[in-house]
């Protein structure tokens, strides 16, 4: 009896071991496989894009809803690809999404107010630096 059971462990272990992907080839495999790096360029342009027309001050509603409400729906669409298999790169891309995401609404609503647009642009540019250093934590931990 005792030596069956540990036929069937050792069996088990065996065949947890055929299945199982290193941590690098996982992060490696859902950097290809939710777009990351085309989704991450994609933001980059857009909140760059929506921090021109916050910095004109003679752009319309109709100009800001439109920038603003392309980088909150790539915004989202990067989002829904998470979790990441690295908790720190999710940790980090999920805060750069919720600065961006915030920047897209503040930039929506800013109107001619000056303290509205600083204070999306302000979310923008959290939100790059955060999506740069989630970046960062991505071409690290999936080096060979």
């Amino acid at each position: 009896m005792i030596r069956a059971l540990g036929a069937l462990f050792v069996g088990g272990l065996l065949l947890s071991a055929c299945g199982s992907i290193s941590a690098v080839s996982a992060l490696r495999s859902w950097v290809v496989q939710s777009g990351y790096r085309s989704s991450a360029t994609t933001l980059v342009g857009d909140a760059r894009h929506a921090a021109d027309v916050l910095n004109i001050s003679t752009a319309s509603n109709a100009d800001l809803h439109t920038v603003c409400g392309v980088l909150l729906v790539d915004t989202e669409s990067a989002n829904a690809s998470l979790p990441t298999p690295d908790a720190r790169a999710t940790t980090l891309l999920s805060k750069a999404y919720t600065n961006l995401g915030a920047g897209a609404n503040e930039c929506y609503v800013a109107s001619t107010s000056v303290r509205a647009r600083a204070k999306a642009l302000k979310s923008l540019a959290s939100g790059l630096a955060d999506l740069s250093e989630g970046s960062a934590r991505i071409t690290s931990a999936s080096a060979p």
